[in-house]
C-alpha cells in the first residue's frame, strides 16, 4: 500500500473508533434508537468508504503488477482472490 493511502486510511479508520465509541456511549446513556441508528449508519458508510481505498490500492498496485507482470498463473490468483471476496460479501 502506499505511504500516503495507509497514512490516510489509519486516519479514515482513527476517526472511525472514534465514532464507535460514540456509539457505545449513546447506548449507555440510553439515547433515542433512531440517533443510535444514525450513527452507526455513518460508521457504516464511513468504513465502506475505507473498503473502496483498500480496495482501489490493490488494484492500482498488486492486480496491476500481475497483469504487467505477465504471469498467467499470478494473474489469475488476484483474479480468484476478489471473485472470492465478493462472493463472500455477496453470500
Amino acid at each position: 500500500m502506499a505511504h500516503h493511502d495507509k497514512a490516510s486510511i489509519l486516519k479514515r479508520l482513527s476517526r472511525i473508533e472514534g465514532q464507535v465509541r460514540g456509539v457505545a456511549r449513546m447506548i449507555e446513556d440510553d439515547r433515542y434508537c433512531i440517533d443510535v441508528l444514525t450513527q452507526l449508519q455513518a460508521v457504516k458508510a464511513a468504513l465502506s468508504r475505507v473498503e473502496d481505498a483498500v480496495l482501489a490500492d490493490h488494484a492500482a498496485s498488486c492486480v496491476e503488477e500481475a497483469i504487467a507482470s505477465g504471469d498467467a498463473r499470478d494473474q489469475r490468483e488476484k483474479f480468484n482472490e476478489l471473485v472470492a471476496l465478493f462472493a463472500k460479501v455477496k453470500g
